[in-house]
């Protein structure tokens, strides 16, 4: 079995590090009331609601191929089916639209930014596995042609 590192677990070290820095972000928007009250509250619900769906979609739909690493899974099969059709880091995606969702229930201007960063850090997250992906998967490099990795149907 491959050790703690070379699965990528740091990745996933930092990725919940961020994360829970984001959900105890400070909140309330201060002199911007143009991202407070309602409207913000309901586009953050639904954002936030998307993004749980999407990366449930996209948990289901690995099936036995599921891992908390970035490295795939000896002996797994590439999943291009379902929320894999739309996107190619459904989870990541997903995570990310939560994240931008919570940021704006709260009201939180760091939670934001701390998103965006989180945006960032699953870019590159993403990067790395695509690496691994294409060595284990020879029609993984067919698949990035056809499907955006992040954003569905943009990048």
């Amino acid at each position: 079995m491959k050790s703690f590192t070379s699965r990528g677990g740091w990745w996933v070290t930092a990725q919940f590090g961020l994360l829970f820095t984001i959900l105890l972000a400070p909140g309330a928007f201060s002199g911007l009331p143009v991202l407070s009250g309602q409207a913000t509250l309901i586009a953050g619900l639904v954002l936030g609601g998307c993004g749980g769906l999407l990366a449930l979609a996209g948990l289901l739909h690995l099936d036995a191929n599921l891992t908390p690493f970035p490295r795939p899974i000896e002996g797994g099969t590439l999943v291009q089916r379902g929320a894999y059709a739309l996107v190619r880091h459904p989870i990541y995606s997903g995570i990310i639209m939560a994240a931008f969702g919570w940021s704006l229930v709260r009201g939180s201007i760091l939670a934001l930014v701390l998103s965006t960063g989180l945006l960032v850090f699953f870019y590159f997250k993403s990067q790395r596995e695509e690496r691994w992906l294409v060595e284990q998967y020879p029609e993984y490099a067919d698949y990035q042609r056809r499907v955006k990795r992040l954003i569905p149907f943009i990048w």
